[in-house]
C-alpha cells in the first residue's frame, strides 16, 4: 500500500470544503491514516515549496499558505500517489477537468484548494515533514475487502 500526503488549502478551508474533499476521498476508497489541523508559517512554506522560493509570486504563496490552519491528511491505498493525483486536477483550476477536486471547487492556480504529493519519493518526504511516526496509523476496516480483489492486495482483517 502506497500513502500520500493532502493539505487541504485554506482557500477550501475558507470556502468551508474540508467536508466536500475529505468525502471524495473517502468515498474513492483511500483510508486516512493521519490527519490533523495546522497553523503553517513561512519556514515550512520555504521547505515544502522550496523549489518556488525564487519565484516572484513567492511572497504571496506564504500569504495565502498562512491565512488559515490547514488540514494535512495521509492516506493510504494501491497507487496512492497516482490516484489522488488524479481526484486533484490540473494545477490551475480553471484548466482541471470537471469531476476532479480542482475541476469542481476552484478556478485558480495558487488558490487551487489541496495540494498533493507527486511521486512516491516525495510523499514520503512530506509526510514525514508533516507527521510524526506517532500521528500515523496502519490500520483497515471490513470494506477494505470491498474496494480491492484478492489478487490485488492481501487481506488481513
Amino acid at each position: 500500500m502506497e500513502q500520500t500526503l493532502i493539505l487541504i488549502k485554506p482557500s477550501a478551508v475558507i470556502r468551508c470544503l474540508i467536508g466536500d474533499v475529505i468525502s471524495r476521498i473517502q468515498h474513492k476508497g483511500l483510508i486516512i491514516t493521519g490527519m490533523k489541523m495546522m497553523q503553517l508559517d513561512e519556514k515550512i512554506c520555504r521547505e515544502h515549496y522550496a523549489h518556488l522560493v525564487d519565484r516572484p509570486f513567492f511572497p504571496d504563496l506564504v500569504r495565502s499558505m498562512t491565512r488559515t490552519p490547514i488540514i494535512a491528511m495521509v492516506v493510504k491505498g494501491l497507487e496512492a500517489v497516482r490516484v489522488v493525483r488524479d481526484m486533484t486536477g490540473a494545477t490551475k483550476g480553471r484548466n482541471a477537468a470537471p469531476g476532479t477536486l480542482r475541476g469542481d471547487f476552484c478556478m485558480s492556480g495558487q488558490e487551487n484548494i489541496v495540494h498533493a504529493s507527486d511521486s512516491v519519493e516525495n510523499a514520503e518526504i512530506e509526510i514525514a515533514r508533516f507527521f510524526s511516526q506517532g500521528e500515523i496509523f496502519d490500520y483497515t476496516n471490513d470494506s477494505f475487502k470491498y474496494l480491492y480483489a484478492p489478487d490485488e492486495v492481501v487481506f488481513n482483517l
